[in-house]
């Protein structure tokens, strides 16, 4: 492989370090700690932009060797169970009011989400097999459903469900509208998102098929 072409096919993880760079060395961060549409826009920037492309890029450079998996079924039920945990327990009210209030503790949070994220889109593109795509494509179809009910629980929520000097608002909202528009952002993008991924990946599943039986 020539110089060139790795630096071709290494795009998608120099854009995820840049991306994930902007994220973390910005705004954000700070802002996450004090309202909640900030945090929701900054975990969903690491989990569901700076992931896949970190997590793709580094599978195009890998040797096709290396690329398999006896047991894409398990894995993929596996990282979409701790993706599950990962996104769930950091939205628990003791949890995110800790990331809130100890930079430590926020350093764990952005770590995680990236772990996680990397586990879910690595595993799900691992391969181009049509087991793979399956297994990539439920994974995606798990991540989406949960992440649109916990949005969706965050949107119908009447009162505030953390600490009020956690929310006080962001981008002209009052605390609890805010914590409204972060539950929309998580339904409708996170959701969305992984949707997506798991179109791509039956979209994909369909033309193995197609070859394999023309």
């Amino acid at each position: 492989m020539t110089r060139a072409s790795s630096a071709t096919r290494a795009w998608p993880l120099i854009a995820g370090l840049a991306l994930l760079a902007a994220l973390w060395l910005g705004p954000l961060p700070d802002m996450a700690r004090r309202a909640f549409s900030p945090h929701m826009i900054l975990h969903l920037g690491v989990t569901l932009a700076a992931a896949p492309l970190l997590a793709i890029g580094a599978l195009r450079l890998l040797p096709a060797q290396w690329l398999r998996s006896r047991q894409p079924l398990a894995a993929a039920l596996a990282v979409s169970a701790l993706e599950f945990v990962v996104v769930w327990g950091w939205h628990a009210p003791a949890l995110h009011e800790a990331a809130a209030a100890s930079p430590f503790m926020f350093a764990v949070q952005q770590a995680s989400f990236l772990g996680a994220g990397l586990a879910l889109w690595g595993t799900a593109f691992f391969s181009r097999s049509r087991r793979h795509a399956a297994s990539g494509a439920l994974a995606m179809l798990l991540t989406s459903m949960h992440m649109a009910m916990l949005g969706v629980l965050l949107v119908l929520a009447p009162r505030l469900i953390y600490a009020p000097q956690f929310c006080l608002g962001a981008f002209g909202l009052d605390p609890l509208a805010d914590q409204q528009l972060g539950g929309g952002l998580m339904a409708l993008f996170g959701g969305g998102a992984a949707a997506i991924g798991g179109a791509i990946l039956a979209l994909r599943l369909g033309g193995e098929e197609a070859k394999a039986q023309g």
